[in-house]
């Protein structure tokens, strides 16, 4: 759906040049969620403007569809650019239209019919279930009803593209969880390929599919998020999974000391009780924990081992499907 190669992108700084983004390459799956994450002036926000067009890239390509944006221009490019709706980061209503009369701004300027255009406001509110907020101005509205309404206004145009800037900074949890819930609606009901600007590791967790960390303009750590987190050495794993103390005084107890990351039912429920008794190890949790990324439970844990078979009871447990990495210096420094 979404193709970027070799993007590079350059601002005029008080010392130079300054590059906001670097060679940046990536793939997005059509009806997915992408999570583009990473400190601040990593260029999250130039790569989202750059997608949309918004900004022009000083080389490389973006292709939606196969259709590179870069060499557009004129009707071409608008033509291209309806097929990517976009939620600004920050309140962008106007303040002097209600709900309904924001939504239905991207449809005037398309030249929609009235009862046409009625009926498609009315489907994306209802989507974004903000119907019985209609008739209300913004200011009646909260802020995360406001970027519920900029997310039906972007939907409007009936892109396969949504881009959304940092959507849910400044809202408590409860409203970042309504904020999120639509665009994962969006995702499953309308098919829309979203792409999520956000510094919000917890909107990774919630709905998104695959992840893009930045760092100084280039892409560090890119695929699927629960391909990553099983790599206990990658940056979304240290972002997502739940932290394991050092305990070096409790750890010397054991034989085999390990952090092993578990995704799905099946493993989190059966694989380490399964081990136990299969190799005749005893095996203790001395850290870690459960979380869940989309509807996908995932443990890490740091477990210790005693007994004869502590190797081959890790080494099950990696070839079952577990990802495991030893902790302590010697044999069991090497990962199963």
């Amino acid at each position: 759906m979404i193709t970027v190669e070799n993007l590079t992108k350059t601002f005029p700084g008080s010392t130079g040049q300054v590059r906001a983004l670097d060679g940046v390459n990536l793939d997005v799956a059509a009806g997915t969620v992408l999570g583009v994450v990473g400190p601040s002036g990593a260029g999250k926000s130039t790569l989202a403007r750059c997608v949309a067009l918004l900004e022009r890239p000083d080389s490389g390509a973006i292709r939606v569809d196969g259709t590179d944006l870069v060499s557009l221009d004129g009707t071409a490019l608008r033509a291209a650019r309806r097929r990517i709706g976009v939620v600004p980061q920050g309140d962008s209503l106007l303040r002097q239209r209600t709900a309904a009369g924001n939504v239905a701004l991207p449809l005037e300027a398309a030249g929609v019919a009235g009862p046409q255009r009625r009926s498609r406001v009315a489907e994306l509110l209802d989507l974004v279930g903000l119907t019985d907020k209609a008739g209300s101005y913004p200011d009646q509205l909260s802020g995360g009803q406001r970027q519920r309404v900029a997310v039906a206004r972007a939907l409007a145009a009936s892109p396969s593209v949504l881009l959304a800037d940092e959507p849910t900074s400044a809202l408590d949890p409860d409203t970042t969880g309504s904020v999120l819930t639509v665009l994962d609606r969006a995702r499953a009901e309308l098919g829309v390929t979203v792409l999520v600007v956000t510094h919000d590791m917890g909107v990774v967790r919630r709905i998104c599919d695959d992840v893009a960390v930045l760092e100084g303009g280039r892409v560090v750590e890119h695929g699927k998020v629960l391909d990553l987190v099983s790599d206990a050495a990658s940056r979304t794993a240290a972002s997502l999974l739940p932290a394991v103390d050092q305990n070096p005084g409790a750890e010397a107890a054991f034989d085999r000391v390990a952090d092993v990351v578990l995704v799905g039912f099946a493993a989190v429920g059966a694989l380490l009780p399964e081990a136990t008794s299969r190799f005749g190890v005893d095996l203790n949790l001395l850290g870690g924990g459960l979380t869940r990324l989309g509807e996908t439970p995932v443990a890490r844990f740091r477990v210790g081992l005693k007994g004869e078979r502590a190797d081959s009871a890790l080494e099950w447990i990696s070839e079952a499907g577990g990802s495991v990495r030893r902790t302590l210096a010697g044999p069991q420094g090497v990962a199963a």
